[in-house]
């Protein structure tokens, strides 16, 4: 006997409901037994979700003649006639139907019933020895809010599943499961975020990176830029995470397109999780680089998904990393975390979740690229949360002033897997994607912000606004 608790809208008919109509499906008989809701109500909901339960049968126990005075009596307590005549007619269908599966809907109409918690047990425990001797596996369900901290059913059950809701501030309601006890089974603890969808319950299990093998790699890949290898040690190792950071506009997203685009004309797979702007935005503007990503799309190569952070949990999304990975993919890029920081409740947990799924990503050897902006364009430039400790690789993007003209920098702070350069170097943003200059030599200050030019133009690339200049 298995206990599904959970407040009203967290989705527990709906599982009963898959529940039976998975035993339907193997050829079981199965059975429905209401004490809350009518076979009209039970219909729409697989109505709704385009279920057929011809297979199964259902019995209210309730009849719709049941509340006429004719069933009144005054001379006992209800719980004295009606607890003791609805747990008969509960043993009498089981008895009659002999059912391999069985839903008891719901608990809190005997709890009601029974008005004392001696009674209530010595009922579910009949109930629980009653079912045991017909080889049949009972869920039973029960409203958490009629039993408050009454923990005699989870002493009683099997095993329970515990269903609860959230309610943010703006956005959709969060849906999450927890398994709370199962005898005799290993089980994945710690909440699992699902969506109730049509056909039943979408539940995406937290991701634990050591379930996951490694697979060896080690041969690094280009990032379709030779400067931007050679700054980098080599290029992308696999299984490793970059992370691209710097204030808006500095050329974070298109450093990470032409990554993607070097994997994809490689003949790799790569999903692109965007939560920033429009897919149809990033795909004009990255066209109009040179980084034309549609044949990608649509020869399957490329997985460009565009996520609202308001409609999607986080275990929603370390599911669909997941699955872009085991459907192949071996880039996948996020753009990026200030979006996805939004989605999470308390950057702790961002922490915690970004470190697994990086660590997940790492074993099956993805080259994953991460964007995260900063605020602000120069001077004190700070950011909603540093994840740069999680990452193997660490590329810095920066504005500096020269000559008149906002130019941009970019270095390598970090890599653990090669010896980078240690140099500060232009880069410009053209119709060919990124091009990078010359290290910077005659520059002070770049990193922090407040860059001092003290070379001249030579030093400098080929300016993009003079069309006298000659191009590098």
């Amino acid at each position: 006997m298995y206990l599904v608790e959970g407040t009203p809208g967290t989705g527990k008919t709906t599982l009963a409901m898959r529940f039976l109509l998975a035993g339907a499906a193997l050829g079981e008989t199965v059975l429905y037994i209401t004490l809350a809701e009518t076979e009209v109500e039970l219909r729409a909901v697989g109505e709704a979700h385009g279920w057929s339960l011809d297979g199964v049968d259902l019995f209210e126990m309730v009849p719709p003649d049941g509340f006429g005075e004719d069933h009144e009596q005054t001379l006992l307590h209800p719980s004295e006639v009606e607890l003791g005549e609805t747990v008969r007619d509960i043993m009498a269908k089981v008895d009659k139907i002999r059912p391999a599966r069985l839903v008891l809907d719901s608990l809190s109409e005997l709890r009601l019933l029974a008005q004392s918690p001696i009674r209530y047990r010595r009922q579910i425990l009949a109930l629980k020895h009653f079912f045991s001797t017909r080889a049949c596996t009972v869920l039973v369900l029960d409203d958490k809010g009629a039993s408050g901290n009454d923990l005699q059913l989870h002493s009683i059950a099997h095993g329970v599943i515990s269903l609860d809701q959230t309610l943010a501030s703006f956005g959709a309601q969060r849906r999450r499961l927890h398994v709370v006890k199962m005898r005799q089974r290993e089980f994945r603890g710690g909440y699992h975020d699902f969506e109730i969808e049509r056909g039943g319950l979408c539940v995406y299990p937290r991701l634990v990176a050591a379930d996951h093998t490694t697979r060896k790699s080690s041969e690094p890949v280009s990032t379709g830029s030779p400067e931007l290898d050679a700054l980098l040690g080599g290029g992308l190792v696999p299984g490793t995470a970059t992370l691209f950071s710097g204030p808006a506009g500095v050329g974070k997203t298109t450093a990470s397109i032409q990554c993607v685009e070097a994997a994809l004309k490689r003949g790799e797979k790569a999903s692109y999780f965007l939560f920033d702007e429009r897919a149809s935005t990033l795909l004009t503007r990255s066209t109009a680089l040179g980084l034309d990503l549609q044949p990608h799309i649509d020869s399957g190569l490329l997985e460009l998904r565009a996520i609202d952070p308001a409609e999607m949990s986080p275990g929603e999304f370390a599911g669909r990393i997941q699955e872009a990975v085991e459907s192949g993919a071996t880039m996948v890029a996020v753009d990026s975390l200030n979006a996805y920081l939004q989605a999470m409740p308390n950057e702790q947990f961002l922490i915690i979740q970004m470190h697994e799924m990086l660590s997940y990503l790492g074993q099956k050897g993805v080259v994953s690229l991460l964007i995260l902006g900063l605020h602000g364009i120069a001077g004190d430039i700070r950011t909603d949360v540093d994840l740069s400790y999680l990452s193997d690789t660490v590329v810095q993007l920066r504005y500096f002033e020269a000559l008149g003209e906002v130019r941009q920098a970019i270095s390598v702070i970090k890599t653990r897997t090669a010896r980078h350069e240690r140099t500060i170097r232009e880069f410009q943003i053209g119709s060919d994607g990124l091009r990078l200059g010359e290290p910077l030599n005659r520059f002070q200050g770049v990193l922090t912000g407040v860059p001092i030019f003290s070379g001249t133009r030579d030093t400098l690339m080929a300016s993009q606004i003079d069309p006298e200049s000659p191009r590098d």
